[in-house]
């Protein structure tokens, strides 16, 4: 078994500025492709209350040494920068799980603060397991949160307890309803497709309609730590409207905005919907505008690209927010085209989700 857990072997270091060789003068976060990034994802641990099998070993993530991981106070410099200079309007807070940073209340307050730096309405979201959450939704939308995304892949317990190592369905369900009473809305539940799991997508759905909230399927990518993602066993969109059909009357409605990942299905007439997101088989590659930083400072353009740039760095060495800002442009003009999960020479990048970010 090989653990992808590690650092990518490529980092520019911020020593000198970037050359802007080929790269247009321009404000926002431009690649070489003509995409524009607007969305920003920000992982503030690698820890997790969880195990879930397509995303941490066993035995979890190698610890990042806390002086490696972001401040409250350089992530709100970094969100600061980004919706000032780079035209960033989505800011979500990743793990790991969030709610596993005792300071998190501070970090979000911090950034919604940074973020009214635009003239724009800024969103500000988090994804989370939900474990935990009963306790601290209300200090969390205190200090600004709007969103949230929650991660439940069934409802039912035995399933849930192989899927993640961990029996704490119940604790999901407190989070989800306490996220509720709070006023949360919309609430969106994200599952991620496994053929472990398929047999339950009717009840999840069903459960989704039943507790008013949004759930969206997840096509599972290779990266899972324990590498066990196999293309020939994963389970794909169309496999999985098969599936619902069974039960429900799906008509897709008109897709209004096509950087949005999910492609939307009205349930039975709608209003209800049912999201697909079909990241394998059906790519939304080319309309991607999300960038990504991780725990510890660096700025990935891809989920499937390794190459980090790191801005912690430039944050603790006393470069002002021009220098940051040029580094993160020319770290998004070098993105890559797409995943590339379809060419014969694909590889998996390095790290794997709990370690990126999602």
């Amino acid at each position: 078994m090989t653990l992808s857990l590690g650092m990518p072997a490529l980092r520019r270091a911020p020593s000198e500025r970037p050359s802007t060789d080929g790269r247009p003068d321009a404000t926002g976060l431009i690649d070489q492709h003509g995409r524009t990034g607007h969305d920003l994802r920000i992982s503030v641990t690698e820890k997790c209350s969880l195990r879930c099998t397509y995303c941490m070993p066993e035995a979890g993530l190698p610890a990042i040494p806390r002086d490696d991981l972001l401040t409250p106070t350089e992530i709100a410099r970094l969100v600061g920068i980004g919706v000032r200079d780079l035209g960033i309007t989505d800011i979500r807070f990743t793990g790991g799980e969030p709610l596993m940073r005792s300071d998190l209340a501070e970090i979000v307050g911090l950034s919604s603060a940074a973020s009214r730096a635009s003239t724009s309405a800024v969103s500000v979201s988090m994804t989370t397991n939900g474990i935990g959450l009963d306790k601290r939704i209300d200090e969390l939308m205190a200090a600004g949160l709007t969103r949230l995304n929650i991660s439940l892949d069934t409802v039912d317990r035995d399933h849930f307890a192989r899927l993640t190592r961990r029996d704490r369905l119940p604790s999901v369900f407190a989070g989800i309803e306490a996220a509720k009473r709070a006023g949360v809305s919309p609430l969106k539940i994200n599952a991620v497709l496994m053929r472990d799991t398929l047999s339950g997508a009717v009840d999840l759905l069903e459960w989704s309609l039943a507790n008013s909230t949004r759930l969206r399927f997840i096509e599972q990518m290779p990266l899972d730590a324990d590498e066990a993602w196999a293309r020939d066993n994963m389970v794909d969109a169309a496999e999985l409207l098969e599936i619902l059909a069974t039960k429900f009357t799906l008509t897709r409605p008109h897709r209004e905005d096509p950087s949005a990942p999910a492609e939307e299905w009205l349930v039975n007439g709608g209003p209800a919907t049912v999201g697909i997101i079909a990241s394998v088989t059906r790519s939304f590659c080319e309309a991607c505008d999300r960038t990504r930083i991780t725990a510890e400072g660096t700025v990935r353009s891809c989920l499937f690209g390794d190459d980090e740039t790191d801005l912690r760095g430039l944050l603790r060495s006393g470069a002002d927010d021009t220098v940051i800002a040029d580094w993160w442009r020319a770290a998004m003009w070098g993105k890559q085209k797409g995943h590339g999960m379809d060419l014969a020479g694909f590889q998996r990048p390095v790290r794997s989700m709990g370690a990126i970010g999602g």
